[in-house]
């Protein structure tokens, strides 16, 4: 088999496995939280009678292990369960949500990586010099501050003082584009800001590794402008490293959106596992656990695997 294409099953089994692996611990974890799931749904004044009745209902008599495979092969049969609290399917609650997810992310995702990109860019041509200096400290400040302040910060000033965005996040179904996207403004704004310096920061690193190369002293020698030595021949080079990090931001802007998504009270996967852990709703939070892991895995598994085709030792190992 050749060595690229084995290196891609490799990360892929590898991935299955760690997916295996995190199912087991977010069951684990929510089974050892402390309190009972009956007694939580039933409240404090329930019988006995009744909190055995619920209790083998709700199957947790079982032992774990017969458990833990239910429920995986109910996710893997694309059958999430059902919400204790509310008795609705998780599924068709977790469908609209998701999706809510993934325009927000991919609204700060559309933001951050060309700005990130084209800060990079200037960082390299201006090396040492005061914009250098200036787009690493603005980032590495805006990257300092947590989301909920800078969240916080831009409902005050945007939304509160100058009006232009709503300080509420709230979308429905048939709500159109253009409406919708005014509406997560804020907080897609507020996730750029958390991603961008990474970004940034290690395009400019994986650029400044590519212009010591002895092709880029040939062309400079040839005559060429600095800024097109960069993005003619430096950057093209330097797409790898550039993708690995890219894919890693991505799957934070998936994953870690439910800090966000609560300060602005959009309803999405966020906003949702918040909802049901108050409420200690355990088939809730170990779906949408294990739905944020199968995404964050997922896009580290395309960095990988870009990685290895963008390798040309791997593609052309002779």
């Amino acid at each position: 088999m050749h060595i690229a294409l084995k290196l891609i099953a490799q990360r892929l089994a590898l991935g299955g496995l760690l997916l295996v692996a995190v199912s087991v611990l977010i069951f684990v974890g929510t089974q050892i939280l402390p309190g009972d799931v009956a007694q939580s749904i039933l409240g404090q004044s329930a019988t006995p009678e009744s909190l055995a009745n619920l209790r083998a209902e709700l199957g947790l008599n079982e032992p774990a292990i017969t458990r833990y495979f239910a429920w995986a092969g109910g996710m893997l049969t694309g059958d999430l369960g059902t919400a204790l609290t509310s008795g609705a399917d998780i599924g068709d609650a977790i469908g609209g949500r998701l999706a809510n997810t993934l325009f927000l992310a991919s609204v700060a995702a559309a933001f951050s990586i060309p700005l990130a990109i084209l800060l990079g860019l200037l960082a390299v041509r201006f090396k040492d010099k005061w914009p250098d200096k200036l787009i690493s400290a603005t980032t590495l400040a805006s990257i300092s501050l947590p989301e909920f302040f800078i969240g916080y910060l831009l409902i005050f000033f945007f939304g509160v003082k100058l009006g232009w965005f709503p300080s509420v996040a709230t979308v429905y179904d048939g709500m159109g584009f253009w409406d919708r996207l005014e509406v997560v403004i804020l907080p897609a704004l507020t996730l750029t800001l958390v991603v961008l310096a990474h970004m940034m920061r290690m395009t400019r690193a994986a650029i400044l590794n590519v212009m010591q190369s002895a092709y880029i002293e040939s062309a400079e020698l040839k005559g060429l402008s600095r800024f097109k030595i960069i993005y003619r021949h430096a950057f093209p080079n330097a797409i790898a490293p550039i993708v690995n990090v890219v894919m890693l931001n991505m799957a934070y802007l998936i994953v870690g959106v439910v800090v966000v998504e609560v300060i602005f009270v959009y309803p999405g996967m966020g906003q949702y596992l918040v909802d049901h852990v108050s409420k200690r709703d355990v088939p809730v939070v170990q779906a949408c656990g294990l739905i944020f892991a199968a995404f964050y895995i997922g896009l580290n598994l395309v960095a990988d695997v870009v990685s290895i085709l963008t390798n040309p030792r791997l593609r052309h190992p002779k």
